[in-house]
């Protein structure tokens, strides 16, 4: 200890301290829950002592909302998903480029970078970076429903009253495929894509019998499925592998006609005030030590080049037994959200609903 610390005070010093942590930077993160366990924070502070983080849960609808009633203001790094962030930058305004000149590029899949670049850009201009993947397919108990492959097996009389889904876009859209459609193609084109929805509304309504209930969030379809209410479930994939520890005779399966396929990204807000601080998270989180706890934490697969074998050893098992080469190839990824998607999307899901 130097001379002038052994003069002050234990009062002083922790003034101090106080006044150096009321100093530090901080990083405002908007991110989905799991994405920002307080293990990896706790890791980035004692690496990076002058920057706090800030975690604030959401999804994407609210992240949305959020940053256009401030014009991007309130936060420094948020993490939509990939195909939700072209559009609300074109009609918002709430976010601003990426400097990939700072980031940890040679870290991520090529595949996914390339993907979030071709869907996450406007005018020239990329505006995110993949941070994770994952698909929604089916969910099987393969003793009890071991023939189910497709989205619409899940509406086999025979399992009347056993199977779940979620009323999403995500069985609006998986339905879609099994009834031979492109509802990602039809996105630009609402009249089109009204028909589509038309035929899957009747569809699933006609499925009603088959529901021992719509889940709403990972804990219900869990507890569906470990009770044997439910045989066979839509599912995000992340659910699946988590359960198969569990009971491995619940498996994850990629539907016939394709898993549904998506990526969240970093996303910079227009008014974040600490872009070094979020850039030293992002590259921070590519780190593969990170990477599987962050894997452990959320179920999915972390957007780096082999993103897989860094999963935790139980996760990871299950993944490689649900995936073929195949399968992988066969995900078809979320399209952009064009404007009135989602008018028609609520509207047929109400329909469902409503129906007896």
């Amino acid at each position: 200890m130097n001379r002038i610390a052994k003069l002050l005070s234990p009062t002083l010093l922790a003034t101090a301290a106080f006044v150096s942590a009321v100093q530090a930077e901080k990083l405002r993160l908007l991110t989905w829950g799991g994405y920002a366990p307080e293990e990896v924070v706790a890791l980035f502070e004692k690496e990076y002592p002058d920057i706090q983080v800030e975690v604030t849960l959401s999804n994407n609808e609210e992240m949305i909302a959020k940053l256009r009633a401030t014009g991007g203001a309130g936060f420094d790094l948020v993490q939509p998903g990939f195909n939700r962030v072209a559009a609300a930058q074109a009609e918002f305004d709430i976010y601003k480029p990426i400097d990939l000149s700072k980031v940890n590029v040679d870290a991520l899949d090529p595949m996914l970078l390339d993907k979030v670049k071709a869907d996450a850009s406007v005018n020239g201009e990329l505006y995110s970076i993949p941070f994770d993947w994952g698909t929604s397919g089916l969910m099987v108990d393969k003793t009890k429903a071991g023939e189910i492959r497709d989205w619409l097996d899940l509406c086999d009389p025979k399992y009347k009253g056993r199977t779940s889904m979620r009323l999403k876009r995500t069985i609006l859209v998986g339905t879609a495929f099994a009834l031979g459609k492109d509802p990602f193609a039809a996105y630009s084109n609402l009249d089109e894509y009204k028909k589509i929805l038309d035929q899957v509304a009747d569809t699933l309504i006609a499925c009603k019998a088959n529901i021992k209930a719509y889940w709403q969030g990972g804990d219900d379809l869990s507890a569906l499925m470990l009770s044997g209410e439910a045989v066979a479930a839509e599912t995000w994939d992340s659910t699946a592998f988590k359960l198969f520890s569990q009971n491995p005779n619940i498996v994850y399966v990629p539907p016939k006609s394709g898993a549904l396929g998506w990526i969240d990204t970093f996303t910079l807000p227009r008014k974040g005030k600490a872009d070094d601080a979020a850039y030293k998270w992002i590259n921070f989180v590519y780190r593969p030590e990170i990477v599987t706890k962050l894997s452990a934490s959320t179920g999915s697969i972390i957007a780096v080049k082999d993103g897989i074998g860094l999963l935790p050893d139980n996760v990871r098992a299950a993944v490689q037994g649900a995936f073929t080469k195949e399968d992988l190839a066969n995900i078809r990824f979320a399209a952009q959200i064009q404007p009135g998607v989602e008018d028609l999307e609520g509207k047929a899901l109400e329909r469902i609903k409503a129906a007896d």
